[in-house]
């Protein structure tokens, strides 16, 4: 896993529309989550709704959220930019959503499954790597976000967040044939 403090690795990826996202777009963001995630998970599937929500709950609060699918498109035809594009209107997600073609960015986040999410404060360090809460499909547990929010309350009151992290679990991302990271 990325150590907490690391500093975001910058990205430079295509939204849905096209235009160019950078980590430096966030800049002036209290504080930035970044989201590997994808179109077909049953468990990004299972929380697509409560991270639209979260996504309205904190844009007042100046929070930045993004989310990357790192998966090969052409193996997973489910995940491709054209899908994703209607996976933002479906869901009716508010924060862009990239696309990493050649898995690099996942690569530099040690990004592992969808969906995988990331915390950083102002300074872009990494203070959350974890769930988005303890639920997940068929287990009865209400979709919250919980995990994810008590995070981003805890640095937007200049709080450290838990040492208590539970680690994302989800569908491994789809890496193309060759090009499987080493930190497996």
């Amino acid at each position: 896993m990325l150590p907490l403090g690391t500093t975001a690795p910058d990205f430079k990826l295509p939204d849905t529309a096209g235009k160019i996202i950078s980590l430096a777009d966030f800049k002036d963001k209290a504080s930035l989550a970044v989201i590997f995630m994808c179109n077909h998970c049953p468990n990004v599937v299972h929380i697509r709704a409560g991270l639209a929500q979260l996504a309205r709950d904190y844009a007042p609060k100046n929070v930045g959220i993004v989310g990357i699918n790192a998966n090969d498109a052409k193996n997973y035809p489910a995940d491709s930019p054209a899908k994703m594009k209607d996976e933002v209107k479906a869901a009716s997600y508010i924060f862009p959503y990239l696309y990493d073609e050649t898995q690099a960015v996942a690569k530099s986040y040690r990004a592992a499954c969808t969906p995988d999410i990331f915390l950083f404060n102002r300074g872009r360090r990494l203070v959350y790597r974890g769930q988005f809460d303890a639920s997940r499909p068929g287990n009865g547990i209400p979709v919250t976000g919980k995990d994810l929010r008590a995070a981003l309350d805890a640095v937007l009151a200049g709080k450290s967040t838990s040492e208590f992290q539970v680690a994302s679990i989800g569908c491994n991302i789809k890496w193309k044939a060759g090009n499987e990271p080493d930190y497996f």
